[in-house]
């Protein structure tokens, strides 16, 4: 194996962490924020990249790097490597309530396809790049899924899934229809096109966008029902303005801004 074999074991049922074990020399990178706690005896360092030196000299790390700026991560990873005799443990938790989703690549035929913001953490040697749409549409109106990450290698990786977790498993020209935020990832494998609702009432009315992604197998697909995107959502639309608060149950609602005063002109 090119990658760290690591070992592992996932904790919790709505707030998970994965506790990763590490044998002397053997290192995990993941993106920042995402720790939680470590052994004594391992070592934390920031790196250029993922690690994985697949990108040769500097302008092709360079390049590699720039391609993760798109996807809105940062040019830098954190390494933890066991500079212990035995074996160490270090933890990373989910950053908001979902399940975290390990991804042995061996099984995958070496790469899997995730949203951009479902990467967690990976084993040393596993490549972290930009998965770029090939199709116009997608680049267009793909929204979330225009640009997603993949993880390349043969090591284990671990992805975070928001809210209730479904996995599926599509046979041969088998379609599944899902909101673009709501995947999570799947294999390479599986054929993935954005495709537009269609009618006049859906595109204004309907309220759940203009656009779905459409997935063709074979291969496994992992869905989430809580994108991050729409609990961010949801909150921003549940702040009081002006920093008063109606209260939920309001059936004034902007109304009633009006008509106490707080309103400014």
């Amino acid at each position: 194996m090119n990658a760290h074999e690591i070992d592992y074991q996932i904790f919790g049922e709505e707030m998970q962490y994965v506790e990763i074990e590490l044998d002397p020399q053997e290192a995990v990178v993941a993106e920042a924020g995402s720790f939680m706690m470590m052994d004594s005896d391992i070592k934390m360092d920031t790196i250029f990249g993922d690690g994985s030196n697949q990108e040769k000299g500097v302008l092709g790390k360079l390049f590699s790097a720039g391609k993760r700026m798109l996807t809105g991560e940062s040019l830098f990873m954190t390494a933890f490597l066991n500079i212990g005799q035995g074996k160490k443990q270090v933890s990373f938790a989910s950053p908001y309530p979902g399940k975290i989703v390990p991804i042995d690549l061996s099984e995958k035929q070496g790469k899997f396809i995730c949203q951009k913001d479902a990467f967690l953490c990976a084993a040393k040697g596993v490549s972290v790049g930009v998965e770029f749409s090939k199709k116009l549409g997608r680049g267009l109106f793909g929204g979330e899924g225009f640009i997603m990450q993949k993880l390349e290698g043969d090591g284990m990786a671990f992805v975070h899934a928001g809210g209730t977790l479904a996995k599926k498993e599509l046979t041969a020209g088998e379609v599944l229809k899902v909101d673009t935020g709501c995947i999570v990832g799947f294999s390479q494998t599986v054929d993935y096109d954005i495709e537009f609702i269609g009618g006049i009432k859906n595109t204004v009315f309907g309220g759940e966008g203009l656009f779905f992604a459409t997935l063709r197998g074979p291969g496994t697909v992992y869905v989430q029902s809580l994108p991050f995107s729409r609990l961010a959502g949801r909150v921003l639309s549940a702040l009081p303005r002006n920093g008063n608060s109606k209260g939920e149950g309001s059936l004034l609602g902007g109304i009633g801004d009006l008509l106490d005063g707080d309103n400014r002109f």
